[in-house]
């Protein structure tokens, strides 16, 4: 991208992998990576939703003191899964920051790490309503929406079914009870045509998805819920998850 390559390196995080799952949306293989992201083997293309960057020092501004590690402790998660993935395209779904002058105001290590990982591959970032301006002065572009590879990236899932579209924003999560104890994890959602994905920012939470906010988007029927577990993602029926 026309910059001299930045010597860094980005420490391995906790989310350690051990087992994928794939999935099939509109045709297209996908791949679920227990970190929290999808990569596209057909087209090198990698991505995540809602970093929410920067949220420790969006609520510092509000006089609400939260740890101010989030934005690198997301960056370092992010490095492992584009070295793990080397994509050739990757895609950040909205949300990237936590407001408005999250990118303008991230401290210069933040844009270091980002640099390198953009470092040779295309850098595509997705509006969301936490940053609806884009982002400033770092690599890559900033669209609304993106259609690559028969598939439709945008931040907020359309109302009405839409075959293809990958989306973020609900932070969707599920339950499971097993041995009389409820296990709750952030996932994957998909019924094969759309496929909402989890929150990939560190301090982010989730949203059940028996919650109203899921209603019509999915053909229940055919609703998995791809748990992110210790290193595996759990492809569990929505039948199967607990209420």
């Amino acid at each position: 991208m026309g910059m001299n390559r930045l010597a860094i390196q980005i420490a391995e995080p906790e989310r350690t992998v051990s087992g994928f799952a794939e999935a099939e949306i509109n045709g297209q293989t996908v791949v679920l990576d227990p970190a929290g992201a999808i990569y596209l083997p057909d087209h090198s293309l990698l991505c995540v939703s809602d970093l929410h960057l920067e949220k420790g020092a969006a609520y510092a501004r509000r006089g609400q003191l939260l740890p101010p590690w989030d934005t690198f402790a997301t960056l370092k998660i992010l490095g492992s899964v584009i070295a793990r993935h080397n994509p050739r395209v990757v895609v950040s779904l909205g949300d990237n920051f936590h407001d408005r002058r999250g990118s303008a105001e991230m401290p210069e290590l933040g844009r270091v790490m980002i640099r390198e990982m953009a470092m040779g591959r295309e850098w595509i970032w997705i509006s969301g309503n936490h940053d609806p301006d884009g982002v400033e002065n770092l690599p890559g572009i900033s669209a609304d929406t993106l259609t690559y590879g028969g598939l439709h990236f945008r931040h907020d899932p359309l109302a009405a079914p839409h075959a293809g579209e990958i989306s973020g924003h609900l932070h969707p999560a599920a339950v499971l009870v097993r041995r009389e104890r409820g296990i709750r994890r952030p996932c994957f959602a998909t019924d094969g045509k759309r496929l909402i994905m989890p929150s990939f920012g560190v301090t982010t939470g989730g949203l059940d998805l028996r919650h109203k906010a899921f209603t019509g988007l999915f053909e229940k029927t055919r609703l998995v819920a791809h748990m992110l577990g210790q290193g595996r993602v759990h492809s569990i029926s929505y039948s199967r998850l607990s209420g």
